[in-house]
């Protein structure tokens, strides 16, 4: 299991994340907030690209921040364990999926070693309306 997905595990058994796994939310999201969600991850994955720790670091949820403590160590995980969101040859963005904690993004990647990767990122509203990422968790698609 990746780091990071420990991380999300944790979160929601601390309850960083309210409600449990697999369990679907009732509610939606509007443009606004579908489009905000986008470009954070966007902003992020580029962010990844340019190793700009300090930019991708800032996107993330102030619980993921405190986990790693700083930039360097965040970029550290994402170098050893998400290459195919640190270095993605092809993003697609697919569904946002509603759960108990809130929103989960789907994003279809390639990585660089050329196999597809389903990094599935949970999201977390700030207390000022923006959004942040508060984990990722890669999944082969069934078909790979």
């Amino acid at each position: 299991m990746k780091l990071l997905s420990i991380v999300v595990v944790a979160l929601l058994m601390a309850g960083g994340l309210a409600g449990g796994a697999g369990h679907a939310q009732t509610g939606t999201l509007d443009a606004a907030d579908r489009a905000a969600i986008k470009r954070v991850i966007d902003d992020q994955i580029a962010a990844f690209r340019r190793d700009d720790g300090a930019a991708a670091f800032a996107l993330a949820s102030p619980g993921i921040q405190a986990t790693f403590g700083t930039p360097e160590a965040f970029m550290v995980m994402v170098r050893r364990g998400y290459q195919p969101v640190y270095r993605p040859r092809r993003v697609r963005f697919g569904a946002v999926v509603m759960r108990d904690w809130g929103p989960e993004q789907q994003v279809f990647v390639v990585g660089p070693d050329g196999r597809p990767y389903i990094a599935v990122y949970p999201m977390q509203r700030q207390a000022d309306g923006t959004w942040k990422t508060n984990g990722c968790y890669l999944e082969r698609p069934k078909s790979a």
